[in-house]
């Protein structure tokens, strides 16, 4: 029997959303739509210290504000209620003293400063620290007091994994991590695990530097009961291509001691564990306790695929805060379109095969397949953002563009009537990058500029001009517009046309000349139509105001 796809995103509310984050929320997100599955949002809060209040509506809002709809979660509920893992803390102690049974766990009897003399201690013998190595031989009885380990049985494992191929790894690098700690909190490699198990998530979508986590991963599915044959095809939908496994090396990304219980960084830096990850439990149920029991269910390890990590703008390290890596929200409040960030981020180590640059999100949905990302880092190229950006704004219609503008308006137009605005809109289009940059595209249609003479001084063309021969074709200029009997894009342009052959000046000159001191920008739409929306009144005043 297939099992419908469930993926999820469960970062710990410790900070904001980065770009990386979000690609990893987005692939999951793209994974589920396309089998018509579920996506999930869980925050793994377990990590009292470092949670950052507010942090957790932030993250729903920066999701939502790009169009990453989640169907089940904290503020929405589901099936699997709750969503957030402080609030599960009975599951993962029935799951811990289950492992206590089967001697599987033990309860950790060392101080810190007796765990320091044994990381001393080996260090000191120039080998590799394993907790395993100093495993007590009569540990006493767990109360909860301290923190509960699991007793590893170190072994190779094989997996695949849908972007970094079929991986195997060394025994050496399994040891005897912490599953709750003292202050009756689970660990985070512990509590993923059972949570994702008993809400059937199916495909744990990551950073890649989880893969130094997985042989213990993998060593707790064994123990938990999970048969570690990675389920096929057929019960995972179409994104998924291949779930048969075979050999393959780990590389350097294996950790040669104890996974760290706070390892929750993920391969973009954002949130703790702002990738997110995922477990399936192929048809499981739960009993009355909210256990899955063994003799009801059949449970398979997830499909796995680990992200590449974002790169910098020059591709030779992480991408980092001082790198500029912004807060998505900050992307929204700058002027970037949702459609934009969502195309951009999922073409960051992503593509279709073809020569297509640019997705909406139904054929991101169609095309994305976890196969197509690449195993190198994908470089952020804030450029291309930019480009991408003006693209989504040309293809808007005016009344959505006029929706989306609504709170990046110059003062100035705040009062002006919303057909004007339009009109205005629709000169600005084909040069607006982003929505921020409207004041600076619009600020002159609504009220008087200042007069900015270095945009004359500094070019290139108008610095050869003395002030009276700029004072000369700023009057002719006017004398012959203001002959004018229709006052219109067409007739403003035959008239300039006219004045490039009485003047005897190039298009570089004298249009730059009058496009400058009618709006005193760096930048500005088409001339002939700036002035005629400008109106003829506005037009001639400046024209004689900078002439004087």
């Amino acid at each position: 029997m297939n099992s419908p796809v469930r993926t999820r995103f469960a970062p710990s509310p410790t900070g904001f959303l980065h770009v990386g984050g979000i690609r990893t929320a987005l692939f999951a997100f793209l994974v589920a739509r396309q089998a018509k599955g579920k996506f999930v949002l869980r925050f793994e809060d377990t990590d009292k210290k470092r949670e950052v209040a507010g942090s957790a509506e932030h993250l729903m809002s920066s999701l939502k504000a790009i169009g990453i709809e989640y169907d089940e979660g904290p503020d929405i509920g589901g099936p699997y209620d709750p969503y957030i893992q402080s609030q599960r803390l009975s599951n993962y102690k029935k799951w811990a003293e289950k492992l206590i049974a089967q001697g599987r766990a033990y309860a950790d009897p060392y101080t810190s400063e007796e765990i320091q003399a044994f990381r001393d201690e080996a260090q000191a013998a120039k080998r590799a620290f394993r907790y395993r190595d100093y495993r007590p031989e009569n540990p006493p009885a767990w109360d909860g007091t301290t923190p509960l380990r699991f007793k590893s049985d170190p072994k190779s494992y094989t997996y695949h994994d849908e972007v970094m191929g079929d991986i195997t790894t060394s025994p050496e690098v399994v040891d005897d991590f912490i599953l709750m700690k003292s202050d009756g909190y689970p660990t985070y490699n512990f509590a993923h695990i059972i949570d994702d198990a008993e809400m059937d998530i199916t495909h744990v979508i990551r950073g890649q530097e989880f893969m130094s986590s997985m042989p213990n991963y993998l060593a707790l599915y064994e123990a938990l009961g999970f048969n570690t044959a990675q389920a096929g095809d057929s019960t995972r939908g179409s994104t998924q291509n291949s779930s048969t496994y075979g050999e393959g090396i780990l590389g350097a990304d294996v950790l040669a001691g104890p996974v760290s219980s706070d390892l929750r960084e993920n391969s973009e830096g954002i949130f703790d564990d702002g990738n997110g990850e995922e477990h399936t439990a192929s048809g499981s149920e739960t009993n009355d306790s909210g256990l899955i029991s063994e003799s009801e269910s059949d449970l398979h390890l997830p499909i796995f695929a680990h992200m590449p990590h974002i790169m910098n703008e020059q591709g030779n390290k992480k991408l980092g805060k001082r790198d500029g890596a912004k807060d998505v929200l900050d992307y929204i409040r700058d002027g970037y379109l949702p459609e934009t960030m969502l195309s951009f981020i999922a073409t960051m180590g992503w593509n279709d095969g073809t020569e297509q640059e640019v997705f909406t999100k139904d054929e991101l949905i169609e095309k994305f397949s976890l196969a197509r990302v690449q195993r190198s880092g994908a470089r952020f190229d804030e450029k291309r953002l930019l480009w991408m950006n003006g693209h989504f704004i040309r293809e808007l219609s005016i009344d959505e563009l006029a929706t989306r503008s609504e709170f990046f308006w110059p003062e100035a137009a705040k009062k002006a009537p919303d057909a004007y605005k339009q009109q205005v809109l629709a000169l600005a289009q084909d040069r607006l990058k982003t929505l921020k940059d409207l004041p600076a595209l619009t600020s002159y249609f609504f009220e008087e500029p200042t007069a900015d003479t270095s945009l004359i001084s500094e070019n290139k063309q108008l610095k050869k001009l003395t002030n009276e021969e700029v004072s000369g074709l700023l009057n002719t200029v006017k004398n012959k517009l203001e002959s004018l009997a229709d006052w219109n894009s067409e007739t403003i342009q035959a008239a300039l046309n006219e004045l490039l052959e009485t003047t005897g000046q190039k298009p570089g000159t004298l249009f730059s000349l009058v496009r400058i001191v009618t709006t005193w920008s760096p930048f500005s739409p088409q001339l002939n139509d700036t002035l005629a929306l400008l109106s003829k009144e506005t037009t001639l005043r400046r024209l004689q105001n900078a002439a004087k």
